[in-house]
Formats: structure tokens, C-alpha cells, sequence
């Protein structure tokens, strides 16, 4: 499989760019016009990990935590918290004047609902939940979680700003089962924007609104996720363009200000017009996946999964994502982000990319012909990449796949149903992760082995899930490091997913705006500004 039978060569992408058809009029001052990387389908950033739904949930609603650009925990909805009982009781007090897009002031007790529904969704927030014995409003601006046993991740569980978010809603709409997905009328929350749900056009526009309402933190600097928000534009847009080609040109033309995610394809055509910026702007980086379902045949098989270990070759679907440049991308990579304290080559010898090994493992795995959906995505080029390149593999495997190409919306939407593969159910897909998101195992959902219960594709493993309850109890780093191994080898025992390997993405943007930020990978649409 090569990149240029994924993504056309670059001459042509080029080519294309130049002479793709105008969007619409240049964007007037005070609206800030951008393309995400994937359409906007699913407004519930609790239901859901897709990221293009964090990122939108960045501007509807805000955090009683921040994580500044060192991932430090830095107050942000909060004035502050206090901590007593050796640790076992946190009490924390809003900032005053805090207030929802509806005009309803922010109370505890929207605080306490949000989350209480968070922690049922969120590897960090199921922690958390599982040592609360307590939380309580002590007044409308004061509430107080009380613990079994210190949890010295408190504050790191509610500034994460990976998916899940802990994101403080209203205490009605918190109230909505977290595996019920909230509707786009219920998009109310106190961060910088408001959505606009009179203007959503799905598949094609998404509108944000400056809240005039809001109160951006005093003093500090913006850092990440942490510092205050001052706003510099009174309207937000979404673009969504899935052809990249026409996303480059917009972005060249003037006609869009900041492209989220710019193919490496076109990143050096972009790159030699002067008025337009392209960076990487998050040193983590991606981790791409594999992700099994486990719940049903041949998926459901361990030895099927660990055959596909000595099928995968992480440079193949590397070079087809990010080309042949080895600055931006890295094999080699297991349980967690390469660089990163927890980092190990524990157990990766399995990875030996021998076809003949893994179709014998298939063989005596006792494959009988069973249909193996693959889900792969259309719309976002580094998915596309990926499913092109893992549909490959099944066939020189020789399984019966079906490959159903749709947008990366309706796999977000698929990929929740447990259903057999004979009612509409799925085998595999892949996906990226932020490398933040691979940081540790407290975050770390692809690592859970909660079966039914966890997270999308259900592993079932009750070794992963003490090894990570190990990992909490660690005294020091040389003792967490020595469980991230075994953590690392139990994985590739268990085949919960596939690391496919790690890559960098470029944004672009327009240099008459200035400010433009993407802490680990999440686009902030405060502090930027025309130049």
C-alpha cells in the first residue's frame, strides 16, 4: 500500500487547490471563519470522545480547571479550593458572577450534577467516583467532594482537557442519562460562545456566538487550556469542507482564516504563501489505533487479536498518514505516548510484520470465515489513510472483510451499537488519540477492560483493570514505570487495541490573525485576533 495510491500525488493536490472553486465572500473583522477536521454530528461531549465534539464543547461551555501549556491544574471557573482530612475532603468556591447563556447564575449544584455525570463516562472520572463517598452543595457557590482515601489526581481529573471533558452544564441538563445524548437545544453553557441553532446547517456550517455575558479569569496569561478567555470576535464559524483540496484553496484565498488540520500533502504547498502560517502545534502529537470488538466473532478472539499484532507494520500506516518525512512520525510505539516518563519497548517484539506468522495464528485461532466489518472513514485524510491501509492488511490476510466507507459522523454513531454484525454491527475501526491522551494510564481508555460497561469496542480484561489500580497506589515513578510495563505486556496479551503509531499534524492559518493556539491538539477560539 502506498501513500500515493491514498492521497494522489501532491502536483495534482496542488493543482487543485489553485483552481478550486471560491466558497463565498471574505469573511467580514469580527467573524472568524475555520474548518474543523470532521463535521460536527454529535453535541454531547459526554456521550461521545469524538474530538471535533470536545472542541466544540471548548467554546459552549467552560472548566472548573484549566491545563496550562507545563499540564499543570490551574483555577479557572474556580476562585479556588481548599483540602483537609489528610487529603479526603476538597472544598471548592466559584469565581462571583458566573453565569449561563440562558442568564441563570452558576451554581453549585450544576457543578455537583455535571460532575456526577462526567465521572460515569470518563477513565479519570470513574476514579474519582468510585472513592467519592460525598458531594454536596455547601451554598450556591461552594460545594465540597468527600473521599474514602486521597485521590491526589482531583485537580488533573478536572482540568483534563481530553475526552472526556469535565465540562459544568446546567444542573437540569446534567441531570440527562450519560449514555443519553443531550440535544442541540440543550447546548447552554457559561464558556466564551453561545451555539447558534437557528444558523446549523449539518454538513455544512456551525455558528458560534460571542457571549457578552462572560467573565474571562483576571490576570495571568492565556496557557493552554488555563488563563483567562477575552474574546476578540463576535461570531465563530465552522466551515465544514470534507474535499481538502477546496480547504486548501479557501485557506490560500483568504476566504478562511484557520485550517485545523492540513494535509502534509498540501502543508508545503501552503507553505509557500506568504500569508499563510503553518506549524505543528502539539509536541504529543497523535497516537493512531486499531480498535477490536470485542464482543463479537472473530474479534471476540484473543488469539484472532494477537495474529493481527504480527500483521500490523506501524511504518505503512505512518507513511501513509504523514508521508515519507521520518521527523513527523515514529513507530515503535506501545501502551503510551513515545517521549513521555511511562514510555517502554516492554513486549513489543511481537510486532514482527510477518504475514505468513499471523495468517498460521489465524488459522489455528479457529477463523471460520466470519465477516469482518471494518468501518473506515472518508471525510478526515488521516483516518482515510488508516482504514485504506488496515483493509489492505485483511485482504493480504486473506478474513472475509467488508469495508463500509462512510463519514467519520455515522462512525461515530456506529461504532456505539453493541448489535451483531447481522443487525448492523462492527468489527473494527480506526482512530487517533492525542498524545495526552496516552500520557498515563488514568486517562487512558483504551487501556480499560470494563467489558460492556467501558468504553466503545468493550474489552473485557480484570488484569488490565488491577494493574491500573496498581498504578494509582504507585509511591514514586520507578514504581509506576515498572507497572506501565506490565501494563504494556498485558495489553499486547489482550489485544484491546493496536497501536498503529504516533504522527504530527500541521495547522495553517491565515498571518493576519494572530494568537492562534492548539494545546494538545484542541483548537481555542479566545485571545485570537486580526492582526
Amino acid at each position: 500500500m502506498h501513500r500515493r495510491d491514498l492521497l494522489g500525488a501532491t502536483g495534482a493536490l496542488a493543482a487543485a487547490a489553485v483552481s478550486a472553486p471560491a466558497l463565498a465572500q471574505p469573511a467580514a473583522a469580527r467573524t472568524l471563519k475555520f474548518i474543523p477536521h470532521a463535521n460536527l454530528t454529535v453535541m454531547d461531549p459526554i456521550w461521545t470522545t469524538a474530538y471535533v465534539t470536545r472542541n466544540s464543547g471548548f467554546l459552549v461551555w467552560d472548566t472548573l480547571y484549566g491545563l496550562d501549556d507545563e499540564y499543570k491544574p490551574q483555577p479557572q471557573m474556580v476562585e479556588g479550593h481548599t483540602v483537609e482530612n489528610d487529603g479526603r475532603l476538597w472544598t471548592f468556591t466559584l469565581r462571583e458572577g458566573l453565569r449561563f447563556h440562558d442568564g441563570e447564575p452558576v451554581r453549585a449544584a450544576d457543578c455537583i450534577a455535571s460532575i456526577a455525570r462526567w465521572a460515569r463516562r470518563d477513565a479519570m472520572g470513574t476514579r474519582l467516583a468510585s472513592l467519592t463517598e460525598e458531594m454536596r452543595a455547601l451554598d450556591d457557590r461552594r460545594f465540597a467532594i468527600r473521599l474514602s482515601r486521597p485521590f491526589g489526581l482531583m485537580l488533573d481529573a478536572l482540568a483534563k482537557p481530553t475526552s472526556n471533558v469535565c465540562f459544568i452544564m446546567p444542573e437540569r441538563i446534567a441531570q440527562t442519562d450519560a449514555f443519553t445524548q443531550i440535544r442541540p437545544e440543550q447546548m447552554i453553557g457559561s464558556g466564551p460562545f453561545t451555539f447558534k441553532r437557528d444558523e446549523l446547517v449539518s454538513g455544512s456550517r456551525i455558528v458560534y456566538e460571542r457571549f457578552a455575558g462572560y467573565r474571562p479569569r483576571q490576570g495571568g496569561q492565556p496557557s493552554g487550556t488555563a488563563g483567562p478567555k477575552v474574546v476578540h470576535f463576535d461570531r465563530v464559524e465552522w466551515h465544514i469542507i470534507p474535499d481538502f483540496a477546496t480547504a486548501g484553496a479557501a485557506i490560500q484565498s483568504g476566504e478562511i482564516d484557520w485550517w485545523e488540520i492540513a494535509t502534509t500533502d498540501l502543508a508545503p504547498v501552503l507553505r509557500r504563501n506568504r500569508n499563510v502560517n503553518v506549524v505543528v502545534p502539539d509536541p504529543l502529537g497523535s497516537i493512531s489505533v486499531m480498535r477490536p470488538n470485542h464482543l463479537h466473532a472473530p474479534m471476540n478472539n484473543p488469539r484472532f487479536r494477537q495474529a493481527l499484532l504480527r500483521a500490523v507494520n506501524q511504518a505503512d500506516y505512518m507513511t501513509a498518514v504523514a508521508g515519507t518525512d521520518p521527523q513527523m512520525w515514529r513507530t515503535g510505539v506501545g501502551a503510551f505516548t513515545p517521549g513521555t516518563p511511562l514510555a517502554t519497548n516492554a513486549g513489543l517484539e511481537v510486532f514482527t510484520n510477518n504475514m505468513d506468522e499471523a495468517r498460521r495464528l489465524i488459522r489455528e485461532s479457529g477463523y471460520n470465515g466470519e465477516r469482518i466489518v471494518l468501518l473506515a472513514t472518508t471525510d478526515i485524510a488521516s483516518l482515510a489513510a488508516l482504514s485504506q491501509v488496515a483493509g489492505d492488511m485483511f485482504r493480504r490476510l486473506g478474513v472475509n472483510i467488508d469495508f463500509q466507507a462512510m463519514d467519520w459522523g455515522t462512525v461515530v454513531q456506529r461504532r456505539a451499537r453493541q448489535e451483531p454484525i447481522e443487525q448492523g454491527g462492527w468489527s473494527v475501526f480506526c482512530t487517533n488519540w492525542g498524545g495526552l491522551d496516552h500520557f498515563n494510564p488514568a486517562g487512558h481508555l483504551m487501556l480499560r477492560g470494563q467489558g460492556r460497561e467501558g468504553f466503545i469496542g468493550w474489552p473485557q480484561s480484570q488484569r488490565l483493570e488491577a494493574l491500573r489500580e496498581a498504578w494509582f497506589d504507585a509511591p514514586d515513578l520507578a514504581a509506576q514505570q515498572r507497572i506501565a510495563a506490565d501494563l504494556q505486556r498485558q495489553m499486547l496479551e489482550d489485544v484491546p487495541y493496536i497501536p498503529l503509531g504516533q504522527f504530527f499534524q500541521p495547522l495553517a492559518h491565515r498571518r493576519s490573525i494572530t494568537g492562534v493556539m492548539q494545546p494538545g491538539g484542541i483548537p481555542v477560539f479566545w485571545n485570537v485576533r486580526r492582526a
